[in-house]
Parts: C-alpha cells; sequence; structure tokens
C-alpha cells in the first residue's frame, strides 16, 4: 500500500516536491495545503489549511519559509501526522527547534525529520562522516555559487520589495558573500530596503551587497551547489584530505531529500531527528538485503 503523503506550500519546492512524490512508487499526494487553493495542481486537489482532507496522511512535507516551519510542523504533529520540514537555519535555532519537535512528537506519537535539505540535511551527513574519517582537523563548507532560497524568501518579504534574488558567492575557507539583487514596489526606497536586507538575522554575518535591477526574473537560475573540504588527522596520521563537490537545482535536490526523508520517517521511534541520526537505509526503497548487496 502506497505512504499518504500531504505537501504544506505550492512555491518552487513545493512543486518539486510533487514531481518527486509522483516518481516515486511507494508514495502517493493526497493533497497540497495553501492559503489560497485554487482547484486542481497537475491532477492533486487543493486545501486550504481550515478544510479537513479526504485521507489521513501518513506525512506532512513542509515546503513553507523557515520562519514559519516550527508552529506549522508541531501543528501536524499534533494531528497524529509524521512531519518533514527543511529548515535551513544552523546551530542554536536548529537544536532548540528539534528539542520542541522531540517533546511534540512523542507525546503524540509522531516523528519529525528536522532541516531534511541539503544543507543542513544532505551535507550535514558529509560533515559528520568527514570528522569521523579524521577527528582532528578543519572542515570548510563553501556554498555557491547559486541561489539561496531562504535568502530569497526573506529578501523578497521586505516592505518595498516587488521580486528579489539572493545569490550565495563563495569566497573560500567557508566565507561568503550574498549579492542580492532586488525590484522595488513603486515609492519604495532603496536605501530603507537595502538597511532591512542587511541587518536581517539572514544576512547580518555576511558581506552583503544589495543591487536595484528592473527585472528580477531576468537573472533568475535556480543552480546551486557546494564544495566542502576537511583536512585533518586520522589517527595520528596528518594531512588526510577530503573533498565532497555537487551542482544541483536547488529546489529540485531539496525536495527528493524530503520525500526520501518522509520514508525513513515511518521507520523511526516518536520524536524528532536530524538527518544524521537517521540510518541512511531508511531513505531507500527496497529490501535492506538487496540494499546491502548492492550498496555495501
Amino acid at each position: 500500500m502506497k505512504k499518504k503523503a500531504v505537501i504544506i506550500g505550492l512555491g518552487n519546492t513545493g512543486r518539486y516536491t510533487l514531481k518527486a512524490i509522483k516518481e516515486s512508487s511507494d508514495f502517493e499526494c493526497v493533497g497540497i495545503i495553501r492559503r489560497a487553493p485554487e482547484g486542481e495542481y497537475e491532477g492533486v486537489k487543493q486545501y486550504s489549511p481550515a478544510e479537513e482532507l479526504p485521507q489521513k496522511p501518513d506525512v506532512a512535507i513542509l515546503c513553507v519559509p523557515s520562519k514559519s516551519m516550527p508552529e506549522t510542523a508541531e501543528m501536524y504533529l499534533k494531528k497524529g501526522i509524521n512531519v518533514v520540514d527543511s529548515f535551513d537555519i544552523h546551530g542554536e535555532e536548529l537544536w532548540n527547534l528539534r528539542q520542541q519537535l522531540d517533546k511534540a512528537g512523542k507525546k503524540f506519537g509522531t516523528v519529525s525529520i528536522v532541516s531534511a535539505g541539503w544543507d543542513p540535511g544532505s551535507d550535514s551527513v558529509m560533515r559528520v562522516l568527514m570528522e569521523a574519517m579524521a577527528p582532528k582537523g578543519i572542515t570548510y563548507t563553501n556554498f555557491g555559487p547559486g541561489m539561496s532560497m531562504g535568502h530569497t524568501v526573506v529578501a523578497k518579504s521586505k516592505q518595498g520589495v516587488r521580486n528579489a534574488l539572493s545569490m550565495t558567492i563563495p569566497t573560500g575557507t567557508g566565507v561568503h558573500r550574498r549579492m542580492v539583487y532586488v525590484e522595488l514596489e513603486s515609492g519604495a526606497d532603496f536605501a530603507n530596503v537595502e538597511q532591512s536586507i542587511k541587518t536581517d538575522a539572514y544576512f547580518a554575518k555576511d558581506d552583503t551587497i544589495v543591487i536595484q535591477v528592473d527585472n528580477v526574473d531576468a537573472l533568475l537560475d535556480m543552480g546551486h551547489g557546494v564544495m566542502m573540504e576537511r583536512k585533518g588527522v586520522s589517527g595520528i596520521t596528518h594531512n588526510q584530505l577530503f573533498e565532497f563537490r555537487m551542482k544541483i537545482n536547488n529546489p529540485a535536490l531539496t525536495a527528493q531529500i524530503m520525500v526520501s526523508c518522509g520514508r525513513a520517517a515511518m521507520r523511526q521511534q516518536p520524536g524528532a531527528y536530524t538527518m544524521p541520526e537517521i540510518p541512511m537505509m531508511d531513505l531507500l526503497l527496497g529490501k535492506r538485503e538487496t540494499l546491502i548487496k548492492k550498496l555495501i
């Protein structure tokens, strides 16, 4: 029997999530929930958050901005529905969200996979593996060049901004520049918009350059990438060098990882997990014996 998934939100990631679900033989999408539903999208009915779905889903895949994910995730956990999100804020905020959703999951018998994107997410798994291979050392994560979905959403939300694009430019050793292109509403003051973006927590720690343009869509490219490097020590052996690189379509990869984590969510005990805490085999479709013979 196919696992039933519902998609929350229908932006770029939501649309790619639907494609990933349709390509997964063990899943079906039973609905899309958004604030302003418009009939059907690619054969899947849309619902408002207040409407009841005809079938209770096994998992809700959250394709909403990170700032609204904590409240949304907890709401679905309380309904007895497993949740997968792509919360893209690192550090203390990620840990606090995991703890909050872990408490809710254990109380309501549900599972939450937190920050199931590619960074945090699959890149986090690679960082853990690199550190296991060389416990002493330094890892540099260099993003881009490419479009940051989370930063773009934040820039778009600023008063006076009609449209925006935030590009992440790696300058080396894990340091980045944010190139933010903004298309302004009529009468908006560029200096105020620039200040609002630069002082936002998403941008405040990076070198951020805001540029006004006439047409953001003319610049749009959803490609992104990462180059991770670790130089460290295995036992007493120095100069161990590891590299991991990928070039991707940002929302497509995020969507695929969330769908795979939706599968894994139904194989965990109630509570909240980040990707490195999940057995990697639980992400895959297939019998354990077959997967081990094929991949190990």
